[in-house]
């Protein structure tokens, strides 16, 4: 389990002044090399394609880098490693369905036996109250980037310590790789940052044409050049292409 968040507040938490820079999945970049192009141009010019935040509604920009649990609590589903986790939004941020809505979705995706439950292991217990093993927090765009660092300059979600940084801008408009099917997105986005959560790494595309890996970077592609391309970590460059997949362990595979 990773270690608790002293600074929490029950109700409220504001962002550090100096964030550490992390990438997508909330691994460390201070000394990270920049990514540098790709020498094939249509391999490059395809992988900043794929990564592109696609078309779609408005999204709040900017909060106000403080977060608010969004009141309600779960018993627990899943198996005997319980995780505690809260819901939390950016205050200033404007979003259909409000808080609720938002806490609602993680609420369900958690519990999902295609999920991380799935193992009959890992179990998971909503709270609103004291010192949350996870909190999970709908955070604005601008925001996102401070926390979560924009190296690799496309929108992403990311984990530090126990905040999972979940990006509006992603949560609205989903990933290219997706083809617009924005609630397996939503699916895929908590599920992959939980994991992160949980201590799992990246992954890149293991077979092609079999689903990606819950782990891999699919807000940025499916295609191990594409995210090679990037400079993302833990892929090289090798031809797979994956389909988009939201479960750590999905229905009939």
């Amino acid at each position: 389990m990773k270690p608790r968040d002293p600074e929490a507040s029950e109700t409220q938490q504001t962002a550090g002044t100096s964030p550490a820079p992390h990438d997508e999945g909330g691994h460390s970049i201070g000394s990270r090399t920049p990514p540098a192009p790709n020498p094939d141009p249509k391999t490059f010019g395809a992988a900043t394609a794929s990564a592109e935040l696609p078309p779609g509604g408005e999204f709040t920009t900017r909060g106000n880098r403080r977060w608010t649990v969004v009141p309600g609590t779960s018993g627990p589903v899943g198996g005997p490693d319980r995780v505690t986790y809260t819901v939390e939004v950016e205050d200033g941020i404007t979003l259909v369905g409000g808080p609720e809505g938002f806490a609602s979705d993680v609420s369900t995706i958690v519990a999902d036996p295609r999920g991380w439950i799935g193992d009959g292991q890992h179990g998971f217990q909503r709270v609103d109250s004291g010192k949350p093993d996870l909190r999970i927090r709908l955070t604005s765009q601008m925001t996102t980037r401070e926390v979560c660092g924009f190296s690799i300059p496309f929108e992403g979600s990311c984990v530090n310590g126990t905040n999972i940084t979940i990006n509006i801008a992603r949560w609205v408009r989903g990933a290219v790789s997706f083809q617009g099917a924005l609630v397996e997105y939503k699916q895929y986005v908590v599920s992959h940052e939980v994991g992160h959560g949980l201590g799992y790494d990246h992954k890149p595309c293991q077979e092609n044409g079999a689903l990606a890996p819950v782990m891999m970077q699919q807000s940025w592609g499916v295609s191990n050049d594409y995210l090679a391309a990037l400079g993302t970590d833990r892929v090289s460059a090798d031809g797979k292409v994956c389909k988009p997949n939201a479960w750590p362990y999905p229905a009939g595979h």
